[in-house]
């Protein structure tokens, strides 16, 4: 089956060739390790790990590398300002290195939290400081650098083709830029290795061809997908904000260094907004993992709710959203319970399913799909159960945890259902509700039906 993809790179949707038959090679921008991931980067992560079970149901042999950002990254993104990892190594009182190990660990927590498959690779610029010199140098061999007072930059006025990513001339980034010059020739132009400043203690410092320093942002990913990878490779992901800056230094880096392009496709997600407007650390809405469980939402609730809208849009998060997704799942868990031990998938609907989710991740179309089976009422019940889970090898929202296995009921709720039935046959309906209440404080909840009453796990 044909799969299509948006391309950033000539910005319309183009079909999928693989550069070699049946494999896939896919880089994503990851966590910049100097604070917690929060809900806006995780639907970036969250739309290479569909795209990633997208391919694999389709049969390819998928690479994922999806980076650790742990020095380079300045405030602000550019070329000026503190490096986060050292800005927070202040702020806290904690070595940089400390602060990275321990939001490392919290990035891969959280991953296995929203069911994300665990990336091949998952490279820290920190490991890979020889690759980034060596790709530094082919630049420099090649003609595109010159040297400040606080490093080794990347002369954009000598890439013709800067700018094609974002569909911007040089001109035109040049007449946009809001940012003071200094020493540097053109606005544009981006460090490829900082000095360490003078006085200013430091705790990540490398020795280079140019002096002590440490990377610039940008030449980690050009540097780390060609180990990985080779270049080019097929597709590269990450949010829209690096468009303009992070994706069009990296694919010019490679091309100055190799003489090629980086990746073929370059896909990115439109943001998540909260509350109809941005976020940001100011406005105190930067939501991580910690505050969906706060709030006693799953974290493959918010997946259910990032599905509910396609990448390329941009979507509103807010808590009686998010609510409803977390409600939706589970109604869907419960229902899946019921049925029996999966046989064949039924595949008119797969086909229907796999249609949409080949046409650029087309996960709102998927779910419809994936809803209409879950409520068909004349589809063999084994079939059911198998094509549901056969379409979460997609979603990713753990149903191989609840399909067919009834739910497990403690002895104190069973105790609890005797003594309500009681009620009930007696007619006394506070009592009645006085134990439901009990059996919610338990974690479960009961529904009256012309078959008895029926436990639910609340999710």
């Amino acid at each position: 089956m044909a799969i299509h993809l948006f391309n950033t790179l000539g910005r319309k949707k183009q079909a999928f060739a693989p550069l070699v038959p049946g494999k896939v090679g896919i880089y994503s921008c990851g966590l910049t390790v100097y604070g917690r991931g929060h809900i806006g980067n995780f639907r970036a992560f969250l739309m290479a790990d569909t795209l990633r079970r997208m391919f694999e149901a389709n049969h390819y042999a998928v690479t994922q590398v999806i980076n650790i950002t742990d020095v380079g990254h300045l405030v602000g993104d550019l070329d000026g300002g503190e490096e986060k990892l050292q800005m927070m190594s202040k702020k806290l009182g904690e070595s940089a290195w400390d602060i990275a190990a321990k939001y490392t660990a919290l990035y891969f927590e959280d991953m296995k939290k929203f069911n994300m498959l665990t990336p091949h690779v998952s490279p820290k610029a920190t490991d890979h400081i020889a690759e980034q010199i060596t790709m530094i140098e082919a630049i420099e061999k090649n003609g595109y650098t010159y040297t400040i007072a606080d490093g080794v930059y990347f002369d954009t006025s000598k890439l013709e083709s800067y700018g094609q990513l974002s569909g911007q001339s040089l001109d035109e980034k040049e007449s946009g830029a809001r940012v003071s010059l200094g020493d540097k020739k053109n606005g544009s132009d981006f460090a490829l290795w900082k000095f360490a400043p003078e006085g200013v203690e430091r705790q990540m410092i490398w020795e280079s061809p140019w002096g002590k320093g440490f990377p610039g942002w940008h030449i980690e990913c050009s540097a780390m997908s060609e180990k990985y990878l080779g270049v080019p490779f097929d597709i590269h992901t990450g949010g829209i904000d690096h468009i303009a800056v992070h994706h069009e230094n990296e694919i010019a880096q490679t091309l100055a260094a190799r003489n090629c392009l980086e990746a073929n496709f370059w896909m990115h997600n439109e943001f998540l907004q909260i509350d109809g407007g941005k976020m940001s650390k100011s406005l105190g809405n930067t939501y991580t993992v910690a505050d969906l469980e706060t709030h006693k939402i799953h974290p493959l609730s918010f997946r259910l709710f990032i599905l509910g809208a396609h990448y390329r849009t941009p979507q509103n998060f807010t808590w009686d959203a998010v609510g409803a997704s977390h409600a939706a799942l589970g109604s869907i868990r419960n229902t899946v319970r019921d049925l029996p031990k999966p046989s064949d998938a039924d595949a008119e609907s797969m086909a229907q399913f796999m249609e949409r989710v080949n046409d650029d991740l087309d996960t709102p179309g998927a779910l419809a799909i994936f809803y209409g089976v879950l409520n068909h009422v004349s589809m063999e019940r084994s079939v059911k159960s198998a094509t549901l889970l056969k379409m979460d090898e997609v979603l990713g929202l753990a149903l191989e945890d609840v399909v067919a296995r009834p739910l497990n009921v403690p002895s104190s709720v069973e105790k609890l259902l005797i003594d309500r039935e009681a009620a009930r046959s007696n007619k006394d309906w506070a009592k009645s509700d006085e134990i439901r209440a009990e059996i919610v404080k338990l974690g479960f909840d009961v529904n009256d039906t012309p078959a008895g009453q029926k436990v639910m796990e609340i999710w």
